[in-house]
Formats: structure tokens, C-alpha cells, sequence
């Protein structure tokens, strides 16, 4: 009748008892609802015909008259719900034993080709020479149903009778004999090839196969399934968008700059994670082979896209502490009180702190150009230093010579400072040249000294000359006009000593 009688699927509740290869093995008959009933989804029909398929040790498939498109299309399609489903029940590295197959075609003339080369030119691939998108998607569904590998037959009935609203209501004796005598054939085939439900290698007993009809129905009813009229990647397409996102905010947590290493470190957890989600929420094993295929190459755009910033922000902070280190070493190419402890500290200090803030894939080009930099820098101040540092000694002797002459008026300080400036100005000029002082142990100990004096972790005298020298001056000024008269002049040794009393002295004539 055209209204579907057959609700779900039907099994015949006593099971048929048969011996096959020695053992005795209990039949079940399951008859499912036909397609396209009214009020019903494609989604239903297809889990259906998924469920059938996946429990049926032998499936047939009952078709009218000849093998349309649509009907490989539906096959393939339910081949494929079954071995995505046992999949999810059974584990994705189990392999799914597909059923016998064995094609029902009723149809009016049986001359011309067998229903076997029917099946055979039907199932056979479409030449693509010109490689033709909808031809492909032909191929694709024919190469799905390979799973199924040769393990199919295909059987012809004729029609019961020609008055077929009255089919219902006739005895064997009334139909067609030939029909009689081809189901009578369809039983013994049928017979021949039922085989004991197999699942992951073993036959299942009774209340296994109770037990493996709830897990694939929980399945079946809990999964998300496209229906026949889409292309399993279209309903992947959602799944590789999320993957793709997920991605994408994952590596988006990272912190640039970082090393290419951890970069690529990164890349290759975040994708594996990623690539998890996607066998877990992804539809189909051969459809969705090319969906793989799509994922990976977006997440490696992506993955570019990524690289890209990672140098862009390397060169940046690499740049930036080049630049501060330029900075850095053109300061101390200018220190007003010339310190080879103090540029050294500088140096290490820029190198340093370049060596461990710049990072990612510029570090390299950076380096080279820092070392250039820092090397031009150090023979710089190295050729200035000892000159610089007679000039700062001439002063210094003078200034000391007046100080100690006409503030301090100690004598030993006088005499030290013009020692310094009769050798630095006289003795070296007749008996040294002025390179050949700076290898002199006496210009060395005099270095050492100045290093002392100028430099330490503690005092930086380039620092904080003005203010010491501010102090002393004040010192010195208050030394001058009010300590004389408070505490004397026995601690200082003077140099010039005058009368006390030598205008109270009488003259003599």
C-alpha cells in the first residue's frame, strides 16, 4: 500500500534456527519502515537504514525496478552513518565488519543484462577527464561503498501479480508461478549466506547483541547527523570552523616575542589538541579526509599568519634594546671623569640585558649587529680613554697645586700635585713618547689609582663630582673663614707659618 505500515523496525519475534559451519546460530528478520514516509525527516530515514545496517549480518536492499543515483547515494550514505557510529561505540581504531549485501531488484523484464551486471555497471566509477566537480562527488560515493569490498549479490524478482491493489488479498496458488518459484530462490540464497553477527572479531550471543543494539541507539539518537541530501563536508565545515577558532584562541594566548622553538612547540600541541576534537566531532572516515586535509591547511595560514607577528614583534623589542644600548654606550663615550671599570660595567650590563629580553627569530640578526656595535663603541673609548685621562690629570695636578697652596696651605698635598704635573708634562715628554707612557708601570699605577677613586659598585664619582666637589668647596670656604679661629691650624702641618705676636713685636732700629 502506499501508507507505510511498518513503523521503525520490526522483528520477528521467534527467532529461526539454522546450522551454520556446525553451529547452531538463532535468526533474526528485521523489517524496516520504507523511505520518505509522510511526516518523517530524511535524518530519520537515514538512521534507520544506519541501524540496519550496522546490526544486519546480511542487508538487503530492496529496490524497484532498476538502480537509480540516489539509491547508491542512500546506501553509501547509510554505509557510512553505520561505520561512524560502530566507530563511536566501538573505538575509531576498530574496524567495522560490514554486512553481506545482496540487491533486491523487483522489476517487469528479465532480459537483457543480469541484475549482477546491473549492479556491477551501476557501482563501476565514471570516467573524469575533465575533472568535473559533480563527477567526483559520483566517484566519491562509489569509493565509500568499498568497505563493503566484493561481498554482495544481486537477485531478481518479477511482479506477483499484474493487478497489484489486490495483491493483499491473494493466495500463493493466485500470484504469478514465476514469482512463486524466484522467492522460493530468494529464501534458499538468503539462507546461504547468513552468517553469526560479528563485532570486533568475535560472534555476539544473544544478550551481547542486546547489549550492541542499546550502545548503537544511544548513539544514533545523542550524535548529530547530516542528512543524504548534504555533502558530509558541508556538515563538517561547522566542526572545521570551531577547530579553526579553537586554534586560533589558543595560540592567540601566546606571548610575543618568543623563540622560533617554543613557536613551533606551541604550534604542535595546540594542533594536536585541536586535531583530537575534530576525529572526535567530525562525520564520516572517507569523507572528511579531504575536511582533514582543509583543517590543515588553514591552521597552517594561520600558523604563517602567526610566525609573521612573532618576527615582527621580535624585531621590534630587539630594535628597542639596541637602540637603548646605542644610547648607553654613546653616554659613556662622554662620562665627564673617563672610567674604563664604569664603560666596562655598561657594556656587560647592555649585553646582558640585551642577551636575555630580546628573543624570537631577530635575535640572531641583532646580536651580530649588537656585537658590532659594542665592539666599534669599546675600541672608541679605549683610543679617547688615555688621553682623556692625561688631560684629567694635568687639570687635576694644577688644581690641587692651588689648593693646597693657597686653601689647604699643606705642603705634602702641593708637593704631590706638582710631582704629578712635572712628570706628566716634563719627565714623560723627554724620555717617553706619549704612546709609549701608556705601557709604563707608573702610567698603570696611576690608572689603577684613578679607577679607585673615580669608580666603584659603591660611589660613582662621575655621578656625584658636582655634588662632592660642592661640599668640599663649602668646607674648605667655612675651614677658611671660621676654622682657623675656633680650633686652630695644628692638625693641618702648615706649610707658611706667620708671628702670632709679630705685630705686637717691638721694632728694633
Amino acid at each position: 500500500m502506499r501508507d507505510t505500515k511498518t513503523k521503525g523496525i520490526w522483528v520477528w519475534g521467534t527467532p529461526i534456527d539454522l546450522d551454520i559451519n556446525g553451529v547452531r546460530t538463532s535468526v533474526f528478520y528485521l523489517d524496516t519502515e520504507g523511505f520518505e514516509s509522510v511526516g518523517k525527516s530524511n535524518v530519520y530515514d537515514d538512521r534507520i537504514f544506519a541501524l540496519a545496517t550496522v546490526l544486519s549480518s546480511v542487508l538487503i536492499y530492496n529496490l524497484p525496478e532498476t538502480i537509480r543515483e540516489a539509491d547508491i547515494s542512500r546506501l553509501s550514505f547509510a554505509v557510512e552513518l553505520a561505520e561512524e557510529f560502530y566507530g563511536r561505540v566501538k573505538g575509531q581504531d576498530i574496524a567495522f565488519e560490514p554486512a553481506k549485501l545482496l540487491w533486491l531488484i523487483q522489476r517487469d523484464f528479465l532480459q537483457g543484462k543480469s541484475v549482477q551486471e546491473m549492479v556491477n555497471e551501476a557501482l563501476r566509477r565514471v570516467p573524469n577527464i575533465d575533472g568535473n566537480k559533480n563527477i567526483d562527488v559520483v566517484n566519491q560515493i562509489r569509493d565509500s561503498l568499498a568497505v563493503m569490498g566484493d561481498n554482495s549479490t544481486a537477485f531478481s524478482l518479477p511482479q506477483p501479480h499484474l493487478q497489484r491493489t489486490k495483491l493483499c488479498d491473494m493466495k500463493d496458488v493466485e500470484l504469478d508461478q514465476l514469482y512463486v518459484k524466484r522467492r522460493e530462490q530468494l529464501k534458499e540464497l538468503v539462507a546461504s549466506i547468513i552468517s553469526p553477527k560479528i563485532v570486533q572479531g568475535r560472534t555476539l550471543t544473544g544478550r551481547e547483541f542486546v547489549s550492541f543494539l542499546e550502545q548503537i541507539l544511544e548513539a544514533l539518537n545523542k550524535g548529530e547527523i547530516p542528512s543524504t541530501g548534504s555533502l558530509v563536508e558541508v556538515f563538517n565545515k561547522n566542526i572545521l570552523e570551531k577547530c579553526l577558532k579553537l586554534y586560533s584562541e589558543k595560540m592567540a594566548t601566546l606571548v610575543l616575542p618568543i623563540t622560533e622553538e617554543s613557536l613551533l612547540g606551541a604550534h604542535n600541541r595546540t594542533k594536536f589538541e585541536v586535531m583530537q576534537v575534530f576525529d572526535q566531532q567530525h562525520f564520516g572516515r572517507h569523507h572528511a579526509k579531504k575536511s582533514v586535509v582543509h583543517l590543515d591547511e588553514e591552521i597552517q595560514q594561520v600558523y604563517k599568519n602567526i610566525v609573521v607577528q612573532n618576527e615582527l614583534q621580535s624585531s621590534k623589542l630587539c630594535e628597542g634594546l639596541y637602540t637603548r644600548c646605542e644610547d648607553k654606550m654613546d653616554q659613556l663615550q662622554v662620562l665627564k671623569l673617563p672610567s674604563l671599570a664604569k664603560f666596562n660595567a655598561g657594556f656587560l650590563q647592555c649585553n646582558n640585558s640585551f642577551g636575555h629580553e630580546c628573543v624570537g627569530p631577530s635575535k640572531p640578526k641583532y646580536e651580530q649587529r649588537m656585537m658590532k656595535m659594542l665592539g666599534k663603541s669599546r675600541s672608541l673609548f679605549i683610543k679617547d680613554y688615555n688621553q682623556r685621562l692625561f688631560n684629567w690629570l694635568v687639570a687635576f695636578s694644577l688644581v690641587m697645586v692651588v689648593i693646597g697652596r693657597f686653601f689647604i696651605k699643606f705642603i705634602l698635598i702641593e708637593i704631590g700635585a706638582w710631582a704629578l704635573f712635572i712628570f706628566l708634562e716634563t719627565y714623560t715628554r723627554m724620555f717617553w713618547s706619549a704612546e709609549a707612557l701608556y705601557y709604563n708601570p707608573v702610567w698603570h699605577f696611576i690608572v689603577a689609582t684613578w679607577e679607585t677613586v673615580v669608580y666603584s659598585p659603591v660611589l660613582d664619582l662621575d655621578r656625584w663630582a658636582i655634588p662632592i666637589g660642592a661640599v668640599l668647596l663649602l668646607f674648605i670656604l667655612y675651614w677658611r673663614c671660621y676654622g682657623k679661629r675656633k680650633h686652630g691650624s695644628h692638625w693641618l702641618l702648615p706649610l707658611y707659618r706667620t708671628n702670632k705676636n709679630g705685630s705686637n713685636r717691638p721694632r728694633t732700629d
